[in-house]
């Protein structure tokens, strides 16, 4: 297949390690506060991608999928799942690392579930899966590296009149949303050992003013 047919705009590839996204943000100094600069989830390369994904279900299903079959809501619902999972994560973030990473999950095993349910669709159909070294799927892996990747990025292989391809675009791009959510929640896990979440935070906001206040002020002296 022609590269055009994956590709809706034409954008320089960037290295792989760009795909890696972390939810977190440095920790302010206990002097300016205890709640972290938080949300901003529109930055996370896994919000863009899961973005992407859920666009594609709708057009899928409505395309594929008879729209009044328990399937088509189910798929709909965990696209949906997926994207709004890691918003509400990230928007959690400032006063709960366990709710953030427990909504990052969540939308990991939405993305998941989804993953399956394109699968049996192209199982059930007598599809084959691209596998890693298939051409188009190695197309694919240079399209997801494009600075700034959306919809349009991958429109000719989401709208493709194949159904197989179609499948498979969406399945490849769910893949690589799924790696990005298992990078940042182990980034999570790590800030989590480093820092804590908000009692900690407290404690050392305010341990930090009882010291300022005995050094004679709110600036010390």
């Amino acid at each position: 297949m022609p590269d055009d047919k994956l590709r809706g705009t034409k954008r320089t590839p960037r290295d792989e390690s760009t795909l890696v996204s972390h939810a977190s943000l440095p920790s302010l100094p206990a002097a300016e506060g205890f709640i972290p600069p938080h949300g901003g989830y529109q930055d996370l390369l896994s919000y863009q991608k899961a973005l992407v994904v859920y666009d594609a279900t709708l057009r899928f299903c409505d395309r594929f999928i008879d729209k009044r079959s328990r399937t088509h809501d189910q798929m709909v619902q965990a696209a949906r799942s997926g994207k709004q999972n890691i918003l509400e994560g990230s928007q959690s973030s400032g006063t709960s690392k366990e709710t953030e990473i427990k909504l990052t999950n969540v939308a990991r095993a939405s993305l998941e579930e989804l993953l399956e349910d394109y699968r049996d669709f192209m199982r059930n159909r007598g599809f084959e899966e691209w596998a890693p070294t298939h051409p188009y799927a190695q197309r694919l892996r240079r399209l997801n590296r494009t600075p700034g990747a959306n919809y349009e990025t991958f429109r000719k292989g989401v709208e493709h009149p194949d159904p197989a391809i179609c499948g498979n675009v969406i399945a490849g791009l769910i893949k690589v949303t799924t790696y990005l959510l298992d990078q940042q929640l182990r980034r999570l896990e790590q800030d989590f050992l480093k820092e804590g979440g908000l009692r900690e935070r407290m404690t050392r906001a305010r341990l930090a003013a009882r010291a300022r206040q005995q050094r004679g002020g709110p600036h010390g002296t």
